[in-house]
């Protein structure tokens, strides 16, 4: 080798090292969120956040908007009958529908979701007007410190943050001085926007909810008012302003019967407090919640629009799901400010948004976040336990199909509003919180425990047919064929099936790792007695046993076993391939006219995780340009109006985000187990479904399936180099996908079986390699 080449050599050497001891950085300000001014509608404001509060930033000319949101301001009034599911029960629905009573079963359980409540509340806004001839020109939200930024013409800003330690929000106002700061109820909005009828299922304008009209009060340079609710419900919106040379300060809370029985004295201690502390001190502890949020884990692709797309969804944990507050529903903290009440009633809805909402924080290991929806999960346990009794007439727990925040059902088509297979879907969720973290004693403390009462209710629901498979007594696919009586398949539909097939592997697996060995063989037998997959002769999955889903669908539920539930993989042996691919290419031949925006991000994961990385990126690609406001929040229609889609609406939800974040994941790390159910077999994969268009890429501290850390450098589409860091003793096993090039380990005894290295490590141990 000439003296250039082994110099060449140890450079590229040297600079994979350092690569790989880099660690996650801060967002690069190239990737915030900038908008031009106006934004003249809440659903493309900045918005911002801490979890408990949320916030949209909006305005034009010389007047801006903050729209207000905390997430457990909600009306839990039962619209119809009171606790009509213990009436209405699963057995009986099952009765009507072998009757062909269908209209009864649809009264039933449809019926009680088109009222007006139960339903997430928005909390009103302050708007603040600066002089005339003030200007503003754009918006900005800077990822790395979560602070919304407006920008004047005369050079005028004003800051705004919600405060990552404490109940509060701040805004800093600069280079002028506000002419007025006006605080506005829902109520208020809503005689400013009388043609706000909300969205899809929306109860409506706020107006119908009948209540009585805001207390408003006002103290020297403080405002608020007093809303009473419903069922004792009351919360105060509180804002104050102080004025400190060339500043003005704005502080504002939100507070509510449940945080104190003197609800305005706790809100004229939070913001005041705020207030004296100033802007740059409330940032500060901030700033070092946030840095230590980014300094989780982060991607890079060679792709401007889904970096951004990526960061911004990351940030979206950060703001709207934290530890102790509310998990996110479908708009999260940010629900509708235009005088009505917000789409789907701001609802949790179970069939597919909450669970790909939680989907994307495991890979970057941003636990605390996404153990918001496992803590709700837990903590209703109770409620869910009473409903599987009262409504299933089972032992265990069920959560409903479609929530609210009290865990209360809301009906919806009854198909999947009271569907138990959504239960096992939420209970994957544990499964995998588990699996990614390595936390034994979360499994053994809050995963088993939740994920085997909702198999025990679940096995209270299943009856063996003359051929000793397990059946459901009603079947359905969720949204195919909407809730029309052709809806109800024959049981067990393929959606139905794999559910619970995931739900008993995973709680096989979950057994063993806890050591309940008189328990695996429960959940093995349980697995294999609800039989084999409904296909076609050629493969393709149907719907059930006797129907093909023969037009296009928003929802993938037939193929839900390819991905997330990963049942049916490439490497289960050539009867697997035939299914993937016979399954892919009808849904590819029936086309996307039906699909929503979460449709596409949904899919780029399963191409993904099937080795599709053109496909992959097409669907990914297509979401980002088609199906996300300027803001980044997903809509469930086609904006550009460029066929992608029938659906050209703008309703706000969150799930489609997640699954595109979720997506990057997939085409970067994968470390799923081709035998489910088994313990201890999941492989990591390095860069398994990257585009030849993303050449150049990396990531560093994703996780992967045993809680392991793991970084990687791809250049010229190769990989590089890449790192592995055990949470816990134990074998790492690691896909050789690195086209003949063998690595050169930093450790000895690293040992190869087939296709998959493998090397033991001790806790806290790094393997490196390099090209």
């Amino acid at each position: 080798m000439k003296p250039f080449k082994i110099i060449l050599l140890a450079l590229n050497l040297g600079c994979a090292a350092m690569a790989l001891a880099q660690t996650p950085g801060l967002p690069d300000a190239h990737f915030n969120l900038s908008l031009k001014a106006p934004i003249t509608t809440w659903d493309e404001a900045i918005p911002l956040g801490n979890g408990l509060m949320g916030g949209l930033l909006w305005g034009e000319n010389n007047t801006l908007r903050l729209s207000l949101d905390r997430g457990d301001l909600w009306d839990e009034r039962t619209h119809g009958e009171k606790e009509w599911w213990k009436k209405y029960t699963y057995q009986k629905g099952a009765e009507m529908v072998a009757q062909k009573k269908y209209a009864i079963v649809n009264g039933w359980w449809d019926g009680p979701y088109n009222g007006v409540s139960p339903t997430k509340l928005p909390a009103g806004r302050v708007e603040i007007k600066l002089p005339q001839g003030q200007l503003v020109q754009g918006f900005e939200l800077k990822l790395a410190t979560a602070e919304g930024l407006a920008y004047f013409k005369s050079g005028a800003v004003v800051k705004a943050l919600y405060s990552a330690g404490e109940p509060v929000a701040v805004l800093s106002v600069k280079g002028a001085i506000p002419d007025a700061v006006g605080l506005l109820s829902t109520s208020d909005v809503y005689r400013k926007n009388t043609d706000g009828q909300g969205g899809p299922s929306s109860g409506g304008s706020v107006s119908k909810l009948g209540y009585p009209d805001a207390v408003k009060g006002k103290k020297g340079n403080a405002q608020w008012y007093i809303q009473e609710a419903a069922e004792g419900l009351k919360y105060c919106v509180y804002v104050e302003t102080r004025a400190t040379g060339k500043e003005t300060l704005l502080a504002i809370t939100i507070t509510s019967t449940t945080d104190s029985g003197d609800l305005l004295a706790l809100a004229e201690k939070r913001c005041s407090a705020a207030l004296a502390k100033g802007y740059d001190a409330v940032l500060k502890p901030h700033k070092q919640w946030w840095n230590a949020f980014w300094q989780k884990s982060s991607v890079s692709v060679p792709d401007t629009a889904v970096q951004k797309q990526y960061n911004l969804v990351q940030y979206f944990y950060g703001a709207a799901s934290r530890l102790n507050a509310p998990p996110m529903p479908l708009q999260g903290v940010w629900t509708a400010d235009n005088g009505s009440l917000p789409p789907w009633k701001g609802d949790y809805h179970n069939d597919l948004n909450t669970q790909m909402t939680y989907m994307a924080y495991q890979e970057s290991g941003r636990f605390d976040e996404g153990a918001s929806y496992i803590n709700y999960l837990w903590d209703r346990r109770d409620s869910f336990r009473a409903f599987a009794k009262d409504f299933y007439g089972t032992k265990g727990l069920a959560c409903p199909g479609v929530m609210s925040y009290s865990g209360q059902p809301l009906g919806g088509w009854g198909q999947y509003s009271m569907s138990p297979a959504m239960s096992a879907w939420s209970a994957h969720l544990f499964y995998l919180h588990w699996m990614y973290s390595a936390d034994d004693k979360f499994l053994r403390e809050k995963a088993y425990p939740w994920s085997s009462e909702v198999g025990e209710c679940m096995l209270g629901l299943l009856k063996k047919d003359d051929k000793g498979i397990l059946k459901l007594p009603l079947s359905s696919s969720p949204e195919i064929f909407d809730n029309s009586p052709k809806a109800w398949l024959e049981p067990n539909s393929n959606y139905d099936l794999m559910s619970l097939k995931m739900l008993f592997l995973s709680l096989k697996e979950m057994a063993e790792a806890c050591g309940k060995n008189d328990e695996i063989n429960k959940w093995a037998d349980a697995a294999a007695a609800l039989g084999e997959f409904h296909t076609k002769d050629d493969g393709t999955l149907l719907l059930d046993a006797n129907n093909e889903l023969k037009s296009s669908h928003r929802h993938l539920s037939n193929i839900i076993g390819l991905y997330p539930f990963n049942l049916i993989t490439s490497e289960n042996g050539e009867k697997a391939t035939k299914v993937i691919d016979a399954s892919l290419q009808s849904w590819d031949k029936l086309g996307t006219s039906q699909w929503c925006g979460y449709s596409f991000s949904w899919m780029s994961c399963l191409r993904a995780r099937v080795g599709d990385a053109e496909e992959a990126v097409k669907n990914l690609d297509i979401f980002v340009k088609a199906f996300v406001l300027r803001n980044g929040f997903h809509v469930n229609g086609d904006q550009t109006k460029s066929g992608f889609s029938s659906f050209t609406y703008r309703p706000f939800t969150l799930e489609g985000n997640f699954l595109a974040s979720q997506a990057v994941h997939e085409m970067l790390l994968q470390s799923w187990s081709a035998d489910p159910g088994k313990i201890n077999t999941g492989v990591i994969r390095i860069f398994p479904a990257v585009p030849q268009k993303w050449s150049n890429a990396s990531f560093n501290d994703l996780r992967a399936e045993g809680g392991y850390k793991v970084s990687a450098i791809r250049k010229n589409n190769q990989t590089v180099s890449f790192s592995i860091t055990a949470a816990k003793k134990g074998k790492v096993r690691i896909k050789d996908n690195f086209n003949g090039r063998e690595p050169k380990w930093s450790v000895k005894n690293v040992n190869k079986t087939g296709d998959v290295y493998e090397v033991n490590l001790v806790k806290g141990e790094k393997i490196s390699a390099t090209f």
